[in-house]
């Protein structure tokens, strides 16, 4: 079907909780451009900025690409650390709406608390009580209070977002609280798989490859128009994609009928690109994983074999 889409999700709600930018607004204005109504969730607006601190990105700058795109995007400030913010914007989707059709958990910003290279014992308790806080705590919360409206209709979606597939993070993640953080949404989405299978609902994770977000060009020093000018700084930036890829890959999820057969497991934007036949805004079609299983054992793959 490339990559004309058509509006398939006409009447679908969805709830994008971490919208803010990258994955999280890739994911929501692709669901809007099938015509799905997105509420889009996040804690930085045009009054206030969290402590990502970039303040350009903006969950109603959000709301307004899933309209320019065909949909209907709705901005609700939310902690979704904060139960009871949580439950407010479920709250508000059942009371517009009475139903939630999508969920997807891309909750994070814990980049800036990373620090590889470091054993578990030598960082901050709290440095790493917070990843895990930011990127596991937030998707429980928020699947405790949306999944039983979700579950009100059959045929519900929901999505954990993260980094790394179930193969690929066989290996370590190089540190601690980081690897606890990204292989805990693989497992959530393989426990809900079976929790909600008599609401006839399907569970994935999924993950993009080397994400090329906004803020991953801006710490390589480059835009999207010259983003390979980072190549010489990291070769295997080569690979990398936009978050349109990872976007395009849940709404075709999301509009495929046939999506059950995927519950339970754990898949990739690339894997999904060739499933679904899309491409990323190039015409690529990036299999940053493939790449990356043979570049990590030693072996120099060419880049252009996997794009």
């Amino acid at each position: 079907m490339g990559n004309t889409t058509g509006k398939e999700l006409d009447g679908r709600i969805a709830l994008v909780a971490g919208a803010t930018r990258g994955a999280g607004r890739a994911i929501a204005v692709a669901l809007g451009e099938r015509g799905a109504t997105v509420y889009v969730t996040g804690r930085t607006t045009r009054e206030r900025v969290s402590e990502v601190g970039r303040s350009s990105e903006t969950i109603e700058g959000t709301a307004e690409l899933v309209d320019a795109a065909g949909g209907r995007g709705i901005a609700v400030p939310a902690d979704h650390l904060e139960p009871e913010q949580v439950r407010a914007v479920v709250e508000r989707i059942d009371a517009d709406h009475g139903r939630l059709d999508i969920l997807v958990n891309d909750i994070w910003g814990g980049e800036n608390l990373i620090e590889f290279g470091r054993k578990m014992w030598e960082i901050e308790l709290d440095r790493g009580l917070r990843m895990l806080d930011l990127g596991v705590r937030s998707h429980i919360i928020t699947s405790h209070f949306a999944l039983p409206l979700l579950i009100r209709n059959p045929g519900g979606l929901v999505v954990e977002v993260t980094d790394g597939t179930a193969e690929s993070n066989k290996g370590y993640r190089e540190q601690f609280f980081y690897d606890l953080t990204k292989n805990a949404p693989i497992r959530m989405a393989f426990a809900l798989s079976h929790d909600l299978k008599e609401a006839a609902a399907t569970a994935v994770s999924i993950t993009p490859g080397f994400l090329r977000s906004e803020q991953m060009l801006d710490g390589f020093g480059v835009t999207e128009e010259n983003w390979r000018d980072g190549i010489a700084k990291e070769p295997t930036f080569a690979i990398s994609e936009t978050p349109a890829l990872v976007g395009r890959a849940v709404a075709s999820l999301a509009a495929d009928p046939d999506r059950a057969r995927w519950n339970g497991q754990s898949l990739s934007s690339g894997q999904l690109a060739k499933e679904y036949d899309f491409t990323d805004t190039d015409g690529s079609r990036p299999d940053a994983w493939g790449f990356l299983a043979r570049y990590t054992t030693g072996e120099k793959p060419d880049p252009a074999d996997y794009r």
